[in-house]
């Protein structure tokens, strides 16, 4: 009796044990149509590393530190462990980041580098589903911030963006510094905000600031892909030709500046340079530099993501009118004529999309929720002083700092009162009392916001890299090579 008794207890658990496969496999078919989408849910990341309520604790354990860094500027990947918050992962890869920041960092001889974190570089590894991270220096942020609010902002107004927290890090058991972990756009970043079925992610860039760069701008410039490169040489995922194809045809749609819904995510844009234009980020798609943002495109339809604003809040001087520290002119900075005319001309994405009065309304719609909920409400400065207590004993004993402390607290203030006095202005250009565009503003400035008790390089500016002292490393190595 016992075997028959075990055979039919074992017959129920198959029974079951198939019944909750089928079940879950009806659900994973029918996500779709149910409009649920599990994959946030389920990824354990979201809720581990980026919980931003706190400071996390990240170490990363690697040979041979002093050699990473004085080949940071390669960016060559080498395995390290990274402990975060007390849990190991190993072989993961690590190497420096960055453009000017990497530069200047190691032109002035310091070790201070934005790092960059991809678990299944060596192995098929992840962190709870996260494929890569970074770790940002805030380099010319004395802040800490402004990453952190822009994105604040993004996901405020609908915008997949990256998550992001802050991590007090250490290397081999001694301190390194306060940076900000941000969520890279992969993809894990692509799962959680558009599903398992996601499209393609591009990151155009230029190889020469100097060459004409029309493909980053997205500018339509014929139907070869090879017209293309900045783009599809910066893809995140393979690509195939049709997925080429449907990149171009969208852009030949948007140079057309017709039938725009067919080719472009409008929503999506116009919550995305809503805040792009408040922050006044001129390193940027509506800077001279046309870049830092990620392309997507799904089913032939084109949305722009945000990135990179260690520069922004108009602390970016490449290009800017004199002199570069007017506060004035950048609190008040239009909001219809973001850049100059033959930028403007330039940057069909903003451009043409403007040109729709339907499109422009909303854009204005959307800034005056901005201001109202984000600002006027009473929560960006219950935002900012929460976040000051929270990170204020981590920029204490940050042992790396491109600021002191005191330039930290001054940091925090300056862009407080930029942002607070640049939703005066923007109420002001809503409402008709300040002119929106560039011109209106050369005519009338009479009643511009008064900004003049606030300092931009108190943001963070290079001369703060030049006035700390170069590491003992730096100095050895430019004594080996005769530098010194």
């Amino acid at each position: 009796m016992i075997p028959i008794m075990i055979h039919r207890q074992w017959n129920r658990i198959c029974i079951v044990l198939m019944s909750l496969v089928l079940v879950g496999v009806i659900l994973f078919l029918d996500y779709k149509t149910s409009g649920v989408m599990p994959f946030a849910s389920e990824m354990g990341y979201v809720s581990r590393l980026f919980d931003n309520t706190k400071v996390h604790q990240i170490e990363l354990v690697i040979d041979d530190w002093e050699t990473f860094l004085d080949t940071a500027t390669e960016e060559k990947y080498s395995p390290c462990t990274i402990i975060i918050d007390g849990e190991a992962f190993f072989r993961v890869g690590l190497r420096a980041k960055g453009n000017n920041s990497l530069r200047l960092t190691d032109r002035y001889g310091l070790d201070r580098y934005s790092l960059k974190i991809e678990f299944d570089h060596y192995t098929l590894g992840s962190y709870y589903g996260l494929d890569k991270f970074s770790l940002d220096a805030c380099f010319q942020d004395n802040s800490y911030m402004k990453s952190w609010i822009t994105f604040d902002m993004m996901e405020h107004m609908s915008v997949p963006t990256p998550l992001c927290s802050y991590a007090f890090v250490q290397v081999n058991g001694e301190d390194w510094g306060l940076f900000l972990a941000v969520e890279e756009p992969e993809e894990a970043f692509a799962r959680r905000n558009f599903g398992e079925d996601y499209g393609r992610l591009y990151k155009p860039d230029y190889r020469s600031l100097q060459a004409e760069n029309a493909d980053v701008h997205l500018r339509y410039m014929g139907d070869d892909p090879d017209c293309y490169d900045n783009i599809f040489r910066n893809a995140k995922f393979p690509v195939a030709d049709a997925d080429k194809m449907r990149v171009i045809k969208a852009l030949k749609i948007l140079a057309s500046g017709e039938n725009l819904e067919s080719a472009i995510q409008i929503d999506e844009v116009l919550r995305y340079f809503t805040v792009q234009v408040f922050v006044v980020n001129m390193d940027s798609y509506l800077g001279r530099t046309g870049h830092n943002y990620f392309l997507y495109e799904e089913d032939g339809i084109l949305s722009i993501l945000p990135w990179d604003y260690n520069l922004a809040f108009a602390t970016y001087s490449l290009g800017m009118p004199n002199p570069v520290n007017d506060t004035g002119l950048y609190v008040n900075y239009p909001i219809n004529t973001p850049a100059e005319g033959y930028i403007m001309r330039n940057r069909p994405l903003y451009h043409n999309v403007m040109k729709q009065k339907e499109y422009y309304a909303q854009y204005h719609s959307y800034f005056d929720c901005l201001i109202a909920e984000y600002f006027e409400s009473g929560y960006f400065t219950e935002f900012i002083a929460g976040t000051r207590e929270m990170i204020a004993p981590y920029v204490k004993k940050d042992p790396t700092a491109f600021c002191s402390y005191e330039d930290f607290l001054l940091g925090v203030e300056t862009i407080t009162d930029f942002c607070m006095l640049r939703a005066e202005s923007v109420r002001g250009q809503l409402d008709g009392t300040i002119p929106s565009t560039i011109r209106g503003q050369m005519e009338n400035t009479g009643h511009f916001v008064d900004a003049s008790s606030v300092w931009l390089p108190d943001l963070g500016e290079i001369a703060d890299l030049e006035n700390k002292k170069p590491n003992r490393r730096f100095l050895k190595r430019q004594k080996r090579q005769g530098i010194r």
